[in-house]
């Protein structure tokens, strides 16, 4: 008996130790990462989409807000999404929303929305936002619709005005 309580106990000191790990290396090499990418011509990084997954490739974005779409993005953050973001750029649960539109591509956010697990498991600001919130963001089953309607509502949140 002395001995299964042994080897459970350096077993499980076994499991937790190999968890740990410089975070600031991965953190750092994903930083160094971004900074190389392109910019496009309104300065917002370049996107490659089959970088993590999703479907959406040339999202198109006016450049006067939809308020319709706006609105209805309203309601799906209401219903959805609020219990963990803030329209600040302080963090609840997951990152806060403010300036998300000058900082990521409307492809990479329509994708991130849609299909949040493959994204995190394979793009690497996605995997850099999961170290700083410790939380995977859950599928909350939008429809294609509701990404829209919340990255209008990002954008109008950014001050993209009518």
């Amino acid at each position: 008996m002395k001995k299964i309580v042994v080897l459970s106990i350096f077993g499980l000191l076994g499991v937790v130790s190999s968890c740990g790990g410089d975070k600031s290396t991965k953190v750092a090499e994903v930083t160094e990462a971004t900074k190389t990418e392109t910019t496009t011509e309104n300065g917002n990084p370049s996107y490659d989409p089959k970088r993590g997954e999703g479907k959406f490739e040339d999202v198109e974005v006016d450049e006067k807000l939809n308020v319709a779409m706006a609105d209805n993005g309203l309601k799906a953050f209401d219903v959805k999404c609020s219990s963990c973001h803030k329209l600040t750029d302080e963090k609840l649960v997951g990152p806060g929303w403010a300036g998300v539109t000058t900082r990521r591509h409307p492809d990479w956010i329509m994708n991130f929305i849609t299909n949040p697990d493959p994204m995190i498991d394979k793009d690497p600001e996605a995997q850099a936002m999961l170290e700083i919130c410790l939380v995977r963001m859950p599928n909350q089953s939008l429809t294609d619709d509701d990404a829209r309607n919340l990255l209008e509502f990002m954008r109008k949140n950014d001050g993209v005005k009518p």
